[in-house]
């Protein structure tokens, strides 16, 4: 199990730290008595701060944050977690704190659903194979958020 973090990524390197320390205590005050964070706790302990990109509410035009986007997927995606918004920077959002199970990131233990070729479909019954060998859906959404992002 590993807590992940989105942050902005303008925002300095040991801000990037306090950030997600200020999620991750959210998080223990919502979530503390979970089995999972209690099991990350005891035993994990590993943080990943991953760059978040940008971060601004809606503007006249309806323009965003990448950081408002994320956390509108995993509020859609019915995960678990925190964020915080930084009252020294307008309140903008500055972390958004989540827990993955290995079947998220452990892509030697868990591969990918291998990509499909240009003459090959897959069929429900492959693709819902994949998604349980992962531990469900949400943990399949996770994996799909984290592909790609870069650390902070």
């Amino acid at each position: 199990m590993r807590m992940y973090f989105f942050v902005p990524y303008n925002i300095s390197e040991i801000q990037k730290g306090i950030q997600a320390g200020h999620a991750s205590l959210e998080y223990a005050r919502l979530f503390g008595d979970t089995p999972e964070f209690k099991y990350f706790v005891q035993s994990q302990k590993t943080w990943v701060i991953l760059n978040g990109g940008t971060t601004m509410d809606a503007d006249v035009r309806g323009n965003r944050g990448t950081m408002q986007e994320i956390e509108e997927m995993l509020w859609g995606g019915g995960i678990p977690y925190t964020s915080f918004n930084e009252p020294d920077l307008n309140n903008a959002l500055t972390a958004l704190c989540f827990l993955a199970p290995e079947q998220v990131y452990d892509r030697e233990i868990y591969p990918d659903l291998p990509p499909c070729g240009e003459n090959e479909k897959y069929g429900f019954e492959a693709i819902e194979a994949w998604v349980e060998s992962v531990g469900g859906r949400k943990n399949a959404f996770l994996r799909e958020l984290i592909t790609g992002k870069h650390l902070a």
